[in-house]
């Protein structure tokens, strides 16, 4: 269902082997109580039968498209890949839009998904991002996945309004690009609307395809962002205190410092890491307070 008298809203979803999940990504998506105008579907290099499936729902829905990325690389790591991939969607977009979404090819979004989510940019202006909160199957339910928070809209399902999407310079081609823009919306003064009730089923836990380089990557990001030293600190045990794991910690600790011998570029200015830094110093010191 289509409605003139909504924001309207388009879907770029970049995949790479996901034969097993796509399907029913798709159907979640075609099946919602208000479509967008235009999903961009990027092939990034797969080499088993995800085009196949695209193909399907392509002939079957006019308003799928399909774009093969061409990149040369065959992997499909956390941050600047999937970042480039759906800039690849974001160039072919041919129709305007108030709400530009990025989804990840294994979610399966509750059918009035969108529905609620476009009316929360319609009824309050200042949301910058908006979103429902991560599950993952495990002991036999769909249990809310603990790596994240329910303050936080994850990565596999943005939804940006045109306004704070512009302001914040889009998504940065970086790990940590799904924390740097909530932080850089709030800086330029949007809200952040997480739904707890929208529960998005993600068919496989944050990293599966990239357990090996997720937390090393996600250790540059702290840097990248400019925390500095102590909030990366925090941020580490955190991550792995969830987790339940050393090795965790470890590879997050060696991403920040080689970032830090390297000299890594930020991807922040040094007004916004100022601004990152504050926020996430009155965040901690808030929790601190709430449990004393």
């Amino acid at each position: 269902m289509r409605n003139e008298n909504k924001l309207t809203y388009n879907i770029i979803l970049p995949a790479h082997n996901e034969e097993k999940h796509i399907r029913h990504a798709l159907e979640s998506i075609v099946n919602q109580t208000y479509l967008p105008n235009q999903i961009i579907v990027v092939n990034d290099n797969s080499t088993d039968g995800t085009s196949k499936i695209i193909e399907e729902f392509v002939q079957n829905h006019s308003y799928i498209q399909i774009i093969n990325s061409g990149t040369k690389s065959t992997s499909h790591e956390p941050g600047s890949k999937i970042v480039e991939a759906f800039y690849k969607g974001f160039e072919k977009l041919n129709s305007d839009w108030d709400v530009i979404v990025k989804l990840d090819a294994d979610v399966i979004l509750p059918n009035h998904y969108f529905e609620e989510i476009i009316s929360e940019f319609a009824l309050n202006p200042t949301i910058g991002i908006a979103g429902g909160i991560a599950t993952i199957f495990e002991n036999g339910n769909w249990e809310y996945e603990k790596i994240g928070n329910k303050k936080q809209v994850r990565g596999p399902f943005k939804s940006y309004s045109k306004e704070c999407f512009e302001k914040i310079g889009g998504l940065k081609k970086s790990i940590g690009w799904d924390t740097v823009d909530e932080l850089l919306a709030e800086y330029y003064g949007f809200e952040i609307k997480v739904r707890p009730d929208l529960e998005v089923k993600l068919q496989k836990p944050t990293g599966t395809d990239y357990r090996n380089i997720h937390d090393v990557r996600t250790g540059q990001g702290f840097y990248k962002m400019d925390y500095g030293a102590w909030i990366s600190l925090i941020a580490a045990l955190k991550q792995s205190w969830n987790k339940k794991s050393i090795a965790s910690f470890l590879a997050l600790s060696k991403g920040y410092w080689n970032s830090v011998l390297n000299s890594d570029s930020k991807i922040v200015t040094k007004e916004e890491g100022q601004f990152i830094r504050k926020t996430r110093w009155d965040r901690i010191l808030k929790r601190l307070k709430n449990r004393s």
